[in-house]
């Protein structure tokens, strides 16, 4: 993973703290980590509305952890601009759409937002199956979300398309005085693990709520672009060896079509 990608914008103490009568009452500023979209001279990118009713690919995401870790919040306030204060937890799924235009693609993210409870663990496994990329996100402020991510893992791996991306999200990063996961755990965690993404996000705060999604779309547009050159590449060899006009006999489909 390139670590590049990710900045942790550590706590900072002002210059003249010490002359503060008392560092106790006053709370940390908030640990964050601001994602950079990598640049890439060859592609524009650009965030859709939500209603767009058309699109070029079409790419099937799951977001998992434990409940209360924030992953409905994370995915409202990416596509809807909006947070809940109060707590509602998601009973079986829900399911979002979240578009980018990647130059002259519109790349559609089918988002199944998963709920946590144990009771419907059967019911989550369904959703594992054929999808593209795998959000996992624990709560920097609970530690025992972030130890559970090794069961979610494996379920994961067991159920899921084997090729399919993960990012791993570290939610909550505005409660940088309750903090029970460092940053620098959690990475170690992501490269260990060959993970895609690692950052922090506050879904209350929007920091990189929407950059997940970006970077999903971005990701797996890219996957796609390869993809694609690799078939040609193929079908050129194969070609050149039999009948020139098989390719128009065997047209490959994509992989991801929009549905």
């Amino acid at each position: 993973m390139n670590n590049s990608n990710i900045i942790n914008n550590k706590s900072s103490q002002d210059n003249d703290e010490s002359s503060k009568n008392s560092e106790s009452e006053s709370d940390p500023e908030p640990k964050t980590s601001q994602l950079i979209i990598e640049e890439n001279k060859n592609l524009n990118i650009e965030v859709l509305p939500e209603g767009t009713n058309k699109c070029d690919l079409s790419f099937k995401v799951i977001i998992i952890g434990d409940s209360g870790v924030g992953k409905s919040s994370l995915a409202n306030k990416a596509i809807k601009n909006t947070f809940e204060t109060a707590y509602n937890a998601t009973i079986g799924f829900d399911c979002f759409q979240f578009f980018v235009k990647i130059n002259n693609k519109i790349v559609k993210l089918q988002v199944w937002d998963t709920c946590g409870q144990e009771a419907y663990q059967s019911l989550i496994t369904n959703f594992y199956r054929n999808c593209s990329l795998a959000i996992m996100v624990y709560a920097i402020n609970k530690k025992s979300t972030y130890d559970n991510l090794d069961e979610w893992l494996k379920e994961l791996k067991t159920e899921s398309n084997p090729d399919a991306k993960i990012f791993l999200i570290g939610n909550k990063c505005d409660l940088e005085k309750q903090r029970e996961v460092s940053f620098e755990e959690a990475n170690t965690y992501s490269e260990d693990m060959e993970f895609s993404k690692f950052f922090e996000a506050s879904a209350k705060e929007g920091i990189n709520a929407k950059e997940i999604f970006i970077e999903a779309a971005r990701i797996l547009y890219e996957d796609y672009i390869e993809y694609k050159s690799d078939i040609s590449q193929d079908n050129s060899s194969v070609s050149e060896k039999t009948n020139p006009q098989l390719n128009n006999n065997n047209k490959n489909e994509d992989r991801s079509v929009c549905c």
